[in-house]
């Protein structure tokens, strides 16, 4: 039996990990940009913002790849042929302020 035990946790700590894809969103169109989203799930764009600094965050295609305590607003970032190109990304869920109900919104 230990050594059952043993190769499973062998097995189990070869696999690898699942990692979350990084994209520049200034190098993609707004649709491609929204395409990597759905397709995976979550992603993270990172890019310059007008004033030099880095900025990045994680996107999502819905509410279900958020935490519990968070939920999916709609924001907006710079892509190459979009300056305001609509995406998903969690929100903490008291940011809502006494909404009786938490949006689903799907990307």
């Amino acid at each position: 039996m230990k050594k059952v035990a043993l190769a499973l946790a062998l097995v189990l700590s070869a696999s690898p990990a699942l990692a979350i894809s990084r994209y520049n969103p200034l190098a993609m169109s707004c649709q491609s940009v929204r395409a990597a989203i759905h397709n995976e799930g979550a992603v993270i764009f990172r890019y310059t913002s007008p004033r030099g600094l880095p900025l990045y965050d994680r996107y999502v295609r819905n509410s279900n790849f958020c935490d519990a305590t968070d939920y999916a607003e709609w924001t907006s970032i710079p892509s190459k042929d979009n300056p305001k190109c609509r995406v998903l990304n969690c929100q903490n869920i008291d940011n809502l302020d006494g909404m009786l109900f938490i949006p689903h919104y799907n990307l």
